[in-house]
């Protein structure tokens, strides 16, 4: 059977060329005395793509693989078979259209969905008529979505707490933190809780100030969420302090009295004066 040459479709992964495929099963099919395994290239996958159930360390050429969905083979569960010495691929009724068998026994899975994650079983039929077993799983995941980011007050003065929240539709996710385009360092000030969807900072200092974002993450995909704006208030150095106001209004009213007395001053000496010359 040879290699599909034909171009990638949007979601599958680069390096399933047709070359570099070729490369990995004539590399993987060498004899050896090791036990027969299959490897999921990758165990983790998007949903669309492409994976490559590898198998290694075949003692010799067997003369039948069989290809079934899950841990336990039989007829109903079976994908395909493949007959080496006639070289013919035969689709059983779990085959889907997108499965196909290779000379060396690995399996390629095409635009692969989440129905597809599971368990998968290789039976070998070999030369003694013996058979030969090897299970292999693999996950399909879908792209995570970009998330959304509140807080409960997006100007705080200094020494009160503030909590921020990260929103996402999707499961199975991480979430982390980002300060200022960098993964956040956490103080003692600072509590994650509910998995990490709610950042907690009390008592807010200075230099929390700055943009905040929480990413979200999952095996194939991660996505960051708008910046938002923290700002700290210092009330030491606030013009609106009440010392200051106080200062400012005392001045004002010290001011005003001063004016006060010099025009009632002048006005008595003027008074004065037009008495005198009378």
């Amino acid at each position: 059977m040879e290699l599909s040459s034909a171009p990638l479709h949007k979601g599958q992964l680069p390096w399933f060329s047709s070359s570099l495929l070729a490369s990995l099963l004539i590399y993987w099919s060498s004899p050896t005395t090791a036990q027969v395994t299959v490897e999921a290239v990758p165990p983790h996958v998007a949903e669309g793509a492409n994976i490559l159930l590898l198998v290694h360390n075949l003692p010799e050429t067997p003369q039948v693989f069989y290809w079934h969905k899950g841990e336990n083979p039989d007829n109903s569960n079976e994908i395909a078979h493949f007959i080496v010495s006639a070289n013919i691929n035969t689709s059983g009724p779990a085959h889907s259209g997108r499965e196909t068998i290779y000379p060396n026994g690995s399996l390629l899975f095409q635009n692969v969905t989440q129905k597809d994650t599971g368990a998968y079983t290789l039976q070998m039929l070999m030369q003694s008529y013996d058979t030969m077993k090897a299970s292999v799983q693999f996950h399909v995941h879908q792209l995570v979505t970009t998330p959304s980011i509140q807080v409960s007050n997006s100007i705080v003065k200094e020494f009160d707490s503030v909590s921020l929240s990260c929103f996402s539709n999707d499961t199975g996710i991480s979430i982390h933190w980002i300060f200022n385009g960098q993964n956040l360092r956490l103080t003692h000030r600072m509590k994650l809780h509910w998995t990490n969807k709610i950042l907690r900072i009390f008592p807010v200092k200075r230099e929390d100030t700055g943009k905040y974002q929480c990413e979200v993450s999952n095996p194939v995909s991660s996505k960051r969420s708008d910046p938002i704006q923290l700002d700290i208030i210092d009330l030491g150095s606030s013009d609106n302090s009440p010392n200051e106001v106080d200062h400012v209004v005392y001045t004002v009213l010290n001011i005003n009295s001063q004016t006060h007395k010099l025009q009632s001053s002048r006005a008595t000496e003027t008074v004065y004066s037009e008495v005198q010359k009378k």
